[in-house]
């Protein structure tokens, strides 16, 4: 992983912000497998010995790095992948990127898998980023053992130079034509996945953190949710970390390719809070051998290293062999389709009511209310209009609501609703105001929220996706309520295409 002083925030910055993505489903065709820590080790160990007969690291441009690759592409050639050894030039020295497919799976719908393969100049990078690479190999070698056959193709790929500013990525997603870029419908990135001192992060695909550079691409939130739920499987939690480009997910996301992926933690330092949550040492590093000699076998975490390349395996099979999902319902608020506002008559706002249109922009210390869309030009909002002052039509009072027509779900399956949003407010804002979205059926169930908080938080549109299957054969409406309850704060909230898949 790059230290953060090298990032090109430019290109990262330019990000497009998340529209609206198809929910996975969660039937797959095959179990996802459970990944052997020994095999994996054993990657380790070999990549160990390279270094170590090569000057003591695998960088870019040493012999450390093409005999690093030259391993991983043996394998993945004997296990019947179709491997290239995709050559680049940075700083005066060759590079490599090692890219391996699958044979099979929709060869217009690609999932890629990826990790950088170099270490720095100082030591042999065992965990930055032998862990990483070690992880999807052996998961890649599994794909093989199994014989899966994925929906989706599978692709994954090894990226060199990474350390100097993610150029073997970069050069990958440059040069990769149009035509065969639009086929790459998601990218999993794992760059350090066996911090000694263990934190377990995903990638913030939804922004719901709501900090940094805000959501990825269409679909990262689907990829998100997907790796939270494996360690939601195994009682681990998670905490999200920000698309900060430190990592090979960088020219996908630059480029509107969802991605996804775990981390362990780096030269960070783990907070009383993140060691109460997981154990380790409050007041060290996550990895205290980050980018230094000591990078060694001996700075693995075999607990985070093992449950991650699960998670790996877990994210692979899921995503790749599910079954692609039909749009039961869905409203992009181009036309009026029979949203009531104060459906039950008790909202106290006095200002900022939910209505359908064509919202105006607005700001103060940062964008508000949003004047875009994510999807023709209007959407709900509250209070649409802008006014003279950013305050002049926000929330005020109390609270708002606004309610779907009736839909009618199918029986049986999975049920998924998905929807874009944001919640903005000034820093007079507090954890009493909010955005909250529930369904109405025979009971009525919140299944997303936003609290504020006594921060600024801009308005950026996010991707919520949530489990509504017990409500499967019922009639139910979408509630969507917002709220200024602290007072005179500044809260605005918008919410676009609203889709409910099976």
């Amino acid at each position: 992983m790059r230290n953060l002083w090298t990032i090109g925030m430019a290109a990262i910055l330019a990000i497009p912000l998340a529209l609206t993505a198809p929910a996975a489903s969660a039937a797959s065709a095959a179990v996802p497998p459970d990944i052997s820590l020994a095999n994996v080790k054993a990657h380790l160990t070999q990549l160990q010995s390279i270094a170590t007969a090569n000057g003591g690291n695998r960088a870019h441009g040493r012999p450390g790095y093409l005999a690093s690759a030259n391993y991983v592409k043996g394998l993945l050639d004997a296990a019947g992948f179709t491997t290239t050894l995709q050559s680049f030039t940075y700083s005066g020295a060759t590079g490599y990127n090692v890219i391996a497919d699958w044979p099979g799976g929709d060869p217009n719908d690609i999932l890629m898998v990826g990790a950088h393969l170099d270490s720095v100049t100082a030591g042999p990078g065992i965990n930055d980023n032998g862990s990483g690479s070690a992880a999807i190999l052996e998961t890649a070698l599994e794909v093989s053992r199994q014989a899966l056959a994925p929906t989706k193709h599978l692709r994954f790929a090894w990226w060199g130079a990474e350390e100097l500013g993610l150029r073997g990525s970069q050069y990958y997603v440059t040069n990769l034509p149009a035509a065969e870029r639009a086929k790459v419908k998601g990218y999993l990135n794992f760059d350090m996945v066996g911090s000694p001192n263990a934190g377990y992060f995903v990638y913030d695909g939804d922004n719901s953190d709501g900090v940094g550079s805000g959501p990825g691409p269409a679909g990262s939130a689907q990829l998100e949710a997907t790796l939270q739920a494996y360690f939601t499987s195994i009682g681990v939690a998670t905490r999200g970390t920000d698309f900060d480009g430190r990592s090979d997910y960088g020219p996908f996301i630059s480029v509107g390719i969802p991605a996804g992926g775990t981390f362990t933690g780096a030269e960070g330092i783990k907070s009383s809070a993140q060691a109460t949550l997981w154990g380790g040492t409050a007041g060290q590093a996550f990895d205290s051998c980050y980018h230094r000699a000591c990078d060694t076998t001996a700075n693995i975490n075999d607990t985070a290293l093992n449950r991650n390349a699960d998670a790996i395996a877990y994210a692979v099979w899921t995503t790749a062999t599910a079954t692609p999902p039909v749009t039961v319902w869905q409203d992009t608020f181009e036309t009026a389709t029979g949203w009531t506002a104060n459906p039950g008559g008790t909202d106290t706002a006095t200002l900022g009511q939910w209505e359908r249109g064509d919202p105006e922009a607005t700001t103060s210390s940062g964008a508000k209310q949003l004047g875009t869309t994510v999807s023709g030009s209007n959407d709900l909002v509250t209070g649409r209009l802008a006014g003279a002052a950013a305050g002049d039509h926000d929330i005020d009072g109390g609270t708002t609501t606004i309610q779907s027509p009736a839909v009618t779900l199918p029986s049986g399956g999975t049920l998924r609703l998905n929807f874009s949003w944001y919640l903005a407010h000034g820093s007079n804002a507090s954890s009493a105001d909010y955005l909250r979205v529930k369904v109405v059926g025979s009971t009525t169930t919140q299944v997303f929220q936003q609290l504020g908080a006594a921060t600024n938080r801009n308005g950026a549109w996010a991707v919520a996706d949530v489990d509504i299957s017990s409500y499967a054969g019922q009639s139910v409406r979408i509630l969507i309520e917002a709220a200024d309850a602290s007072g005179a704060s500044l809260v605005e909230a918008g919410v676009d295409d609203v889709k409910i898949t099976r």
